[in-house]
């Protein structure tokens, strides 16, 4: 919706947009605020961008297997405080999964 309010801004106005959509000016200029300034990033979208980086080198060091679970059991070896929960929405909205011998076997057939 920002992307939308930006693009047509200058026509009509940043109230008069939001008067019709359903979203409160204020959240617009917060949002704007916040590509400006990734410091007032909520707290989570900060600690996902952390682990984000985490979870990528996990996966790539594990030659792109693993799935959450062994990914979050690796981070809890290396000493990082996460919930395998988190884990698994940062690995979904990620793209990434793991590989299990059930898709192996599942591929062999179809060949």
């Amino acid at each position: 919706m920002v992307a939308f309010i930006d693009d047509h801004r200058a026509e009509y106005g940043v109230e008069s947009i939001c008067a019709t959509l359903p979203i409160a000016p204020s959240t617009y200029y917060e949002a704007k605020a916040r590509e400006a300034d990734p410091g007032r990033l909520p707290s989570r979208a900060k600690r996902d961008a952390e682990l984000r980086e985490h979870i990528r080198r996990v996966w790539d060091e594990n030659r792109r297997v693993y799935g959450a679970r062994k990914v979050w059991l690796q981070l809890l070896r290396e000493g990082l405080c996460v919930a395998r929960c988190g884990v698994e929405r940062l690995m979904r909205e990620m793209g990434l999964e793991g590989y299990s011998a059930l898709s192996l076997y599942l591929s062999r057939l179809t060949m």
